[in-house]
């Protein structure tokens, strides 16, 4: 999906999209290479600067269009898809980092806003030096490589003052004794090239007070990020495209199952990568702790990952994909550039890890005064459930949630354990409600968010299809935390091919006796009931003639052997089933319909995983980094890469609820977030056992590292292993054809 969530925003993507296809295609770029790299202005550019693209987020008093520097991001964004050539990044750049300033900026943003265009310089790409010269100032030192600086009118500096302060400057470029020279650019649809002061002359008036150099960073950082993405988005979805329709061996090449699977894949470095330049901009109002977090994530997820993502796109065109002829290239080359500009990506994992260290990024909305009194009343239900604690602590340390007692039985009465669900179980939360109800737990750290466990998958199939008397008996004991269930669902003969079951439900006088053979059930040694799925019709086609049964855990017939797993823990349990009666009245729904109702048990379950991103993977790297030695630079690199990584995901699924807030339908974020949690779990293990060295030796160690790698293959295998959620991605999302 693009970088845009509201109608408003999807409007001005289209709008820059057409303007491009109309006044930019990639063939009239391509016949301009050479005046591209002289910097001359395209021929289209006082066109774009009518239609205000460029001003999206300057004021309105100053010939800006009053929006907000997302808005403009979306159109970065989609200029970037659209391969747009030109000073649009640094000019858009240049006048997002003066509105950091104070009135000082406001000439040079006026001047942005007609239409002229320009580039930032920060400190670190040149070593310029400015010395106080009466009423002026004397600039001299020259820059490294700056993308669009040949093309540039203004130029917005930052210099090294003689007390090693720092100060900004607007430049005129096409003043006397300031030299630009023309670079031989990676990205033949942006000029390259340094600028040279010697003993250059500026007024006071030139100088720009109120800029935060970390601001600034922050803001370039975001917008390469935002163009990074649409880069990455348009070859994504190019590649998906062309293995849609490209045949070999006489089928398209896109029912091959490996070329799916690197379909899904880079579907999902692309939200990833699109989610974090949007939170990196969106932090522009936020602490510099946070904007700094949001920017240096997206450094590491957006533009240092372009290159690597758009070359996978270009190879799955084959070798024509790497062609001159084809367009991707172009692509690629421009994604090579951005990321070469922010200068090596080790600092950038190293800045999110240093920060990482003491912080998260923050997921909080501003909803303003949105849903006030609501807000109220469930403010004062956590208060008063502060006062209270729950008698039986969670006997699961990874999930805290478990616990019950008279807190909890507040919180359920209120309707707060699960608000989604509809009253009086739930409080029927929308999607802005719970975000509230999210951000009024996350100002109280000490008042653990309920958790339903296993139930929260089986509930609202219980609620939805089940009878009245199921959900009395059910409901409320769940959501109070005194029942814990299990799902009886894989077979030995079936796996995750629920539909080949063989268990039987045979129908008898009052109810049902069932035979069968369950594998794999997470807790069913802890659960008092379980949901089961059986045949009740073996002469029915293979998804029909399913039943969806209750089952009492401690029924005669029923026998629970737990399955030691490579941990030594026993999570895992084989359920054996002879004889056992189930009464008429633990049916759900009709005899036939347990397909159904098993793939929307699944649907949630799937949803929940993905939420799992809120478990801290990185807590022995959190260690490491704070221990100072030779590992410590490692120790930080490979904590920002797992916490860059992280962020992504909490975008994506904050992204994913702004859409729902905005009253457009699911997306496909459960997909995307299960396959990203467990590539999160990959990268995050990895790095621990290459830092943590000898004590991987003992299961017991502080930190922990044996028990929680060999834990994780219950994650990366539960809810579907990583190729079934990729050939989920690739059929369900892509529409990629199916073999």
């Amino acid at each position: 999906m693009a970088l845009a969530i509201t109608a408003e925003q999807q409007q001005l993507v289209d709008a820059v999209s057409r303007f491009a296809t109309r006044h930019a295609p990639i063939d009239k770029t391509r016949a301009a290479f050479d005046s591209i790299a002289a910097g001359e202005l395209p021929s289209w550019w006082s066109q774009f600067v009518v239609h205000g693209f460029h001003a999206v987020h300057l004021p309105v008093d100053i010939g800006g269009q009053g929006g907000s520097l997302v808005d403009m991001a979306c159109v970065v964004e989609a200029a970037a898809a659209a391969l747009l050539p030109g000073p649009l990044l640094s000019t858009v750049t240049a006048s997002a980092v003066a509105s950091l300033a104070d009135a000082s900026a406001k000439p040079l943003l006026t001047e942005l806003a007609e239409g002229a265009t320009a580039v930032v310089i920060l400190p670190e790409h040149s070593d310029v030096h400015a010395v106080s010269d009466g009423d002026a100032w004397r600039l001299n030192g020259s820059s490294g490589s700056v993308l669009g600086i040949c093309a540039a009118q203004r130029i917005l500096l930052c210099a090294q003052t003689k007390d090693s302060g720092q100060r900004w400057f607007a430049l005129d470029a096409r003043s006397e004794g300031l030299k630009v020279e023309a670079q031989q650019g990676t990205d033949l649809c942006t000029d390259v090239g340094v600028l040279d002061l010697v003993d250059h002359i500026v007024p006071a008036s030139s100088v720009i007070s109120g800029i935060s150099t970390e601001r600034a960073r922050c803001v370039v950082v975001a917008l390469a990020a935002c163009a990074a993405a649409g880069t990455v988005r348009h070859c994504s979805d190019a590649a998906t495209d062309y293995i849609r329709t490209r045949e070999q061996f006489g089928r398209p090449v896109g029912t091959f199952q490996a070329l799916q699977h690197k379909a899904a894949t880079l579907l999902v470095d692309s939200e990833l990568a699109t989610a974090s330049a949007w939170d990196a901009v969106r932090a522009e109002g936020e602490s510099i702790e946070q904007h700094r977090l949001a920017a240096a994530s997206a450094a590491v997820m957006a533009v240092g990952a372009a290159p690597d993502l758009v070359l996978d796109a270009l190879l799955m065109f084959g070798a024509i994909g790497y062609t001159w002829e084809h367009d991707t290239h172009l692509y690629w080359r421009r994604a090579t550039s951005m990321a070469a500009s922010l200068g090596p990506m080790t600092r950038w994992n190293r800045e999110v890890g240093g920060l990482a260290r003491t912080l998260k990024r923050s997921t909080t909305i501003n909803l303003g005064a949105v849903e006030s009194e609501f807000r109220a009343r469930v403010a004062a239900t956590l208060d008063e459930a502060l006062g209270l604690s729950n008698d039986h602590p969670s006997d699961d340390t990874r999930n805290p949630g478990l616990a019950f007692g008279l807190q909890r039985d507040l919180l359920a009465q209120q309707g707060l354990v699960a608000p989604n669900l509809p009253a009086p179980w739930g409080v029927g939360a929308s999607p802005v409600q719970q975000v509230i109800i999210a951000e009024e737990f996350d100002k109280r750290p000490e008042l653990i968010r309920p958790s339903l466990g296993i139930a929260e998958w089986i509930l609202p199939t219980i609620l939805n299809s089940g009878s009245d008397l199921q959900r009395e008996r059910f409901a409320s004991p769940i959501l109070r935390g005194v029942q814990r269930w299990c799902q009886l669902f894989s077979e030995p003969g079936a796996g995750s091919d629920l539909a080949s079951l063989s268990t039987r439900a045979d129908k008898v006088d009052g109810g049902w006796v069932v035979n069968g053979h369950k594998i794999w059930t997470s807790l069913a040694n802890r659960a008092q009931f379980g949901a089961l799925l059986a045949r009740t019709d073996p002469e029915a086609k293979k998804h029909r003639g399913i039943g969806y049964f209750l089952v009492d855990m401690s029924w005669p017939g029923i026998e629970v052997s737990p399955i030691k797993q490579a941990s030594g823990r026993t999570e895992f349990n084989e359920v054996f089933l002879t004889d056992v009666f189930v009464p008429d009245d633990m049916l759900v729904g009709e005899p036939g319909h347990g397909w159904n109702l098993a793939v929307s048990t699944m649907a949630v379950e799937r949803t929940a995983i993905g939420n799992y991103v809120s478990i801290d993977r990185a807590g022995a790297l959190r260690r490491m980094a704070e221990i100072e030695g030779p590992d410590q630079d490692a120790a930080l690199r490979a904590l920002g890469d797992v916490e860059a990584y992280s962020t992504a995901i909490r975008a994506v699924v904050l992204r994913e609820t702004l859409r729902l807030v905005e009253g457009q339908g699911p997306g496909p974020t459960s997909s995307i977030a299960k396959y990203a949690m467990v590539t999160l779990l990959r990268r995050a293990l990895t790095a621990t056992l290459g830092l943590t060295g000898r004590i991987a030796m003992l299961e017991e160690s502080d930190p922990a590292v044996f028990q929680p790698y060999f834990d994780a293959p219950a994650e990366l295998i539960g809810g579907g292993t990583p190729e079934i959620q990729l050939t989920v991605i690739a059929s369900m999302v892509l529409g990629l054809p199916r073999n």
